[in-house]
């Protein structure tokens, strides 16, 4: 559709500040955002809505207005309700850019808008699509009348008989039709998720067919722009939406589809963008809550000032929590290995993902998450309701092993090859003094996790005061030294005896040097098990009644 039949519905609104020599321009998407550099989102085309959110002064309206010309977007429309009216500023930046600007008037939502372009383009690739998007105009729309996600699945299922669900990056499900019936086991929404990111990252064209569990599915991204076969493909902006798309899956082979299916299946991901990109508008107070916390601990200010913002936060988080709850920090960093700058944004959508509960569904359930982000890293505060420890002392917030469990699997296979996510997870603290200690403490435990192998790692503030937080840190020619001295005749001796020696020296530590219990456990006699410690011990010249010797051999163990 072109800008002048934007301008001419008279239900929109719309009011022309600039740019009527380029009226004539195409619009083949829409996307609503108020971040600084939306940049990595656009692929050309786009009607971009903004609030204005992003303005902090007038300064801001050039880098701004550039940034989307850059992109190849089509047009602004600059909403009136933050402001009163379109700053000045902003007029002049896209009068030099020749980029046509128009303002929303207060009383018109963004939805409207998006509901209106989605259907009009839409329509002129595909006339069904059209019509299912007029039948059901209240699914666009906010508040309780709207239906989210799950009413454009309820289509699929009625209209053209596909069970469809809607998955975050990591596998947790957004959204369900009712014709899907049962929730996708977690195993298969687990396999799903890691298909579409080592798919997604080796080039291949979505739909990306998947056969798992008996059944045949076709997962689709979910994000802006989102309209063509052709405009899914690998961007060079890949590694930014990567970890962050949306999943629309089909239980159905998409390879045989013609175009027109394909095109209603891809208008219908634009359609679930929506209700995506208004979940992350939900997010925009939590995350300022979220920076403005963490630069004041980090420009070291009074803590009667972070107490204060706490006290802001605490409510936002946990409406109707009547005392200060205790926070928790989680910090998290994605590396690739180019060495790719500035991927705080990249960790900061990851991170506010990795920690919705695994088993919650629907979308809303991130609204108890505050994520910040600075420079190549991203810091969460995690609000906990009630003391952070149960009466035997055992840990009930955030856990580095659990936070991990649900997600390493598509996470890894995201990642494959090209980067990492790490993560490290302070105690729980109750007021704003121990909050920057908190925030020390997490980032010393993610530096931890860096030091392991693999792709995706994390590590806890209880390592922090165990022989576990010095193991990585040790150079790898000092370690294989260490561990080739006191393990290598012991090998040796088992290659060629097949004798056992590793095994049972690894049990006796593990029985804390008790003959009983190292024993049973490997269902020796006594006198067998002191002739194998007998010869462990005439091989190595060590003695494993020393508490030295013993602490050496267990570190070579950990260490090998």
């Amino acid at each position: 559709m072109r800008l002048r039949a934007l301008l001419d519905t008279d239900a929109l609104g719309l009011k022309l500040l600039g740019g009527e020599d380029e009226l004539d321009r195409s619009v083949r998407g829409v996307m609503t955002t108020d971040l600084r550099d939306p940049s990595r989102y656009l692929s050309g085309g786009e009607l971009v809505l903004t609030g204005l959110a992003w303005r902090r002064d007038a300064d801001d309206s050039e880098p701004f207005v550039r940034l989307l010309v850059q992109s190849g977007v089509s047009a602004l429309a600059a909403g009136e309700a933050e402001l009163g009216s379109v700053p000045e500023d902003l007029v002049l930046a896209c009068v030099r850019h020749r980029l046509p600007l128009f303002a929303v008037h207060e009383s018109v939502a963004f939805a409207t808008i998006t509901e209106h372009v989605v259907r009009q383009v839409s329509g002129e690739r595909a006339g069904d699509l059209a019509a299912v998007v007029d039948r059901h105009r209240r699914m666009m729309t906010s508040g309780p009348a709207g239906g989210g996600p799950d009413v454009v699945l309820d289509l699929l299922g009625s209209d053209l008989d596909l069970r469809a669900w809607v998955l975050s990056p990591t596998g947790r499900p957004v959204a369900g039709s009712k014709a899907a019936g049962p929730a996708l086991p977690a195993e298969v929404c687990a396999r799903l998720a890691a298909e579409h990111l080592a798919a997604t990252r080796a080039g291949r064209r979505a739909p990306h067919r998947v056969p798992v569990a008996g059944s045949t599915y076709s997962v689709f991204p979910v994000r802006a722009g989102a309209r063509t076969p052709q405009a899914v493909g690998v961007s060079r902006e890949v590694r930014e939406t990567v970890l962050s798309d949306w999943l629309l899956v089909v239980e159905a082979d998409a390879g045989d589809w013609a175009e027109e299916r394909l095109d209603l299946l891809y208008g219908v991901t634009q359609l679930i963008a929506v209700e995506r990109d208004r979940r992350d508008a939900a997010r925009t107070v939590r995350r300022r809550l979220a920076q403005e916390v963490l630069e004041l601990v980090q420009t070291g200010a009074a803590p009667a000032e972070i107490a204060a913002r706490l006290r802001v936060a605490a409510p936002v988080l946990l409406p109707g929590l009547g005392a200060a709850p205790h926070w928790q920090v989680v910090v998290a960093r994605v590396e690739w290995e180019d060495g790719t700058a500035e991927t705080g944004p990249v960790a900061q959508s990851l991170l506010e993902e990795i920690l919705v509960d695994p088993h919650a569904t629907g979308p809303e359930h991130s609204d108890r998450i505050a994520v910040a982000h600075t420079g190549d890293e991203a810091v969460a505060l995690v609000p906990l309701p009630a003391v952070s420890t149960e009466h035997d002392g055992s840990e009930t917030g955030v856990l580095a092993d659990a936070l991990l469990e649900s997600v390493r699997e598509p996470l890894s296979a995201g990642l494959d090859g090209d980067g990492r996510v790490t993560l490290g997870v302070s105690a729980a603290v109750h007021s704003a003094e121990g909050l920057r200690g908190a925030l020390e403490e997490a980032r010393h435990a993610r530096r931890v996790a860096a030091a392991r192998p693999g792709r995706v790692c994390a590590a806890g503030h209880q390592e922090l005061a165990s022989h576990v937080l010095l193991l990585p840190f040790v150079p790898d020619d000092v370690r294989r030294a260490f561990t080739a001295r006191l393990l290598d005749p012991l090998r040796d001796y088992d290659r060629r005896h097949r004798a056992e020696l590793i095994p049972t020296l690894e049990a006796f530590l593990d029985s804390d040097g008790s003959w009983t219990r190292c024993a049973n456990r490997l269902h020796l006699h006594v006198n067998t098990l002191r002739y194998r410690v007998g010869r462990i011990e005439q091989l190595t010249g060590r003695d494993l009644s020393r508490l030295e010797d013993k602490l050496d051999f267990f570190l070579a163990l950990r260490m090998s």
